[in-house]
């Protein structure tokens, strides 16, 4: 199993996007991937959250990784998240 490694832009989106790279990890190894742009690959998954995200409280959280399956690690480029 190849090492996930989030890149310095992804880690600078961990608080202000709201999600933890366990969450990362997890969405990529248990979610079914997909090309996105730029050749690179994304996949989703929900998490339950039943907290307050910006002064709205949201149920559900996904996350979205978006990045290059690389020879000896999975590198990820960014991260995005959804609340509903």
């Amino acid at each position: 199993m190849k090492p996930i490694r989030l890149s310095a832009h992804a880690m600078g989106y961990t608080h202000r996007r709201g999600f933890t790279v366990e969450e990362v990890i997890d969405t990529i190894r248990n979610s079914s991937w997909e090309q996105a742009e730029l050749g690179r690959l994304q996949c989703r998954k929900d998490f339950p959250f039943g907290r307050e995200w910006n002064g709205k409280t949201y149920a559900t959280k996904q996350v979205r990784p978006v990045f290059v399956d690389e020879p000896s690690e999975i590198l990820v480029v960014t991260v995005y998240t959804y609340y509903f």
